[in-house]
């Protein structure tokens, strides 16, 4: 190991975690060109390479790897929260036709196909533009920009290094929300932690929020693929010895790992257009139903990302390369890269509960930047595999008993899908925040529990 690994969480989540965890956390210690500690989050779980939950920066300038494993493949996976203006009175009433007209527009499950049919050419302005792309074309405003990471656009992306099959994936899914953990759910806020925060983020206890939760859908996916493939196959050449073959990575500055950015931001694109176009879906949704809705973009945050920061390394400020594989940037007040509405109190960090359980809005701190290079978790995590879940619940059978001892509606074309996303498979999300919490990662704000969700 070239420097240590760390991991961020209380002695019962610790003891719970698998002991891959740490052994793959371990073995990203021993990558070229790490810098000062691989971590994991606390809701750290086996990934593929990296812990799912994983950290690691790698130097920019001496030595350094990028590693498509360290981004995983659902790139730029993440969560957007939009305010609806309404309070739970409000909807309450509303809620089953509320449930029913979002199942009816929101693309979900996999195969789904969404409303846009892109060209070649509008491919490649996708990939390029992000999200600006999607509102110069009619889905949601500038407004939206400001309260997205990297203002909804990824810089460097390069579609010409994506592949021709991945872009076919890709052609009839935006607007989708795909598969497996992703989810739109409609929520409420019934705890607040923070006043001043909370008030800045324009949460207060009652309001009814929406969280879409979704990714680079077959394109991300292809991608990372791809690229792992051809990491693995020339990381000999490159004279770097894995501990493990999912770990293959590439210098950042060959060829292969410039090739590897330019694709992987022009998949961050993508994710933020999709959410983008969903968000534009959700809020006709929402005016069929209660018009007096107003879904304003309170943040958009991602999950599966390598980003080229500047971070302090023993008192000096250093460019460097931050996987966060299932782990949310985190920055805390005064930081740049904020919006400039919040910047004052931090970053927005969004996370997702498993259906039918708590999410949470917490804030990026300045401690965290000392702790995870501005880090903090991204989810519940898994408890156990979608096959040992399949193996405990059935899906109607959830679905009737979140229905009559929770009155959380759930929409689902498929019932194998939300018995692989069952509650109880999910480790308990309040352990995971309060863990983030305490450790300094990011600060509670809220937490919201759901109402309606529709499941990919």
């Amino acid at each position: 190991m070239r420097v240590p690994a760390i991991i961020y969480a209380d002695e019962s989540l610790i003891k719970a975690m698998d002991d891959k965890v740490r052994e793959q956390l371990c073995n990203v210690a021993m990558l070229p060109g790490i810098v000062a500690a691989a971590y994991a989050m606390p809701d750290a779980h086996w990934g593929y390479g990296f812990p799912i939950g994983g950290v690691a920066a790698f130097d920019a300038d001496d030595g350094g790897v990028i590693s498509a494993g360290g981004v995983g493949f659902d790139i730029s996976c993440g969560v957007r929260c939009l305010h609806t203006g309404l309070m739970i009175n409000e909807v309450t009433p509303y809620k089953k036709k509320l449930a029913d007209q979002l199942f009816r527009d929101i693309p979900a499950g996999l195969g789904s196909t969404g409303p846009v049919h892109l060209s070649q050419k509008e491919m490649n302005a996708m990939l390029k533009g992000g999200a600006r792309w999607a509102i110069d074309r009619g889905f949601g405003d500038e407004a939206d920009l400001q309260r997205t990471e990297e203002r909804g656009c990824m810089k460097g992306a390069e579609p010409g290094h994506v592949s021709e099959q991945a872009k076919k994936r890709q052609q009839n899914e935006m607007g989708t929300l795909g598969s497996g953990n992703h989810y739109l759910e409609v929520q409420q806020v019934t705890d607040i932690y923070d006043e001043q925060i909370a008030q800045r983020f324009g949460l207060k206890q009652g309001d009814v929020v929406v969280s879409i939760h979704c990714g680079s859908r077959g394109l991300g996916h292809q991608i990372g693929s791809e690229f792992l493939k051809a990491m693995a196959l020339k990381a000999a050449g490159f004279g770097i010895e894995l501990a493990d073959r999912e770990l293959a990575c590439a210098p950042v500055k060959s060829d292969l790992g410039q090739a590897y950015l330019g694709a992987m931001r022009a998949a961050i694109n993508c994710a933020f257009a999709n959410r983008q176009i969903l968000s534009h879906l959700t809020r006709n949704a929402f005016k069929a139903v209660l018009p007096a809705a107003d879904l304003a973009l309170l943040y958009d945050v991602s999950h599966n990302t390598c980003k080229l920061e500047e971070h302090e390394i023993n008192g000096r400020k250093r460019p460097l390369y931050v996987h966060r594989k299932g782990a949310t940037r985190a920055y805390g007040p005064g930081h740049r890269d904020i919006a400039s509405a919040l910047r004052d109190v931090g970053q927005p960090v969004i996370i997702g509960g498993s259906m039918g359980t708590s999410s949470y809005i917490l804030a990026g701190t300045n401690q965290s930047e000392e702790l995870a290079y501005s880090s903090a978790c991204h989810g519940a995590g898994r408890a156990m595999s979608r096959h040992q879940a399949t193996k405990l619940w059935h899906g109607r059978q959830l679905i009737e008993q979140l229905a009559e001892q929770k009155g959380i509606l759930i929409r689902s074309a498929s019932m194998r899908g939300v018995a692989e996303e069952a509650p109880g498979s999910y480790k308990d999300v309040s352990a995971v925040v309060d863990s983030a919490d305490l450790a300094g990662l990011a600060k509670k704000v809220a937490r919201l529990e759901p109402l309606v969700c529709i499941k990919g």
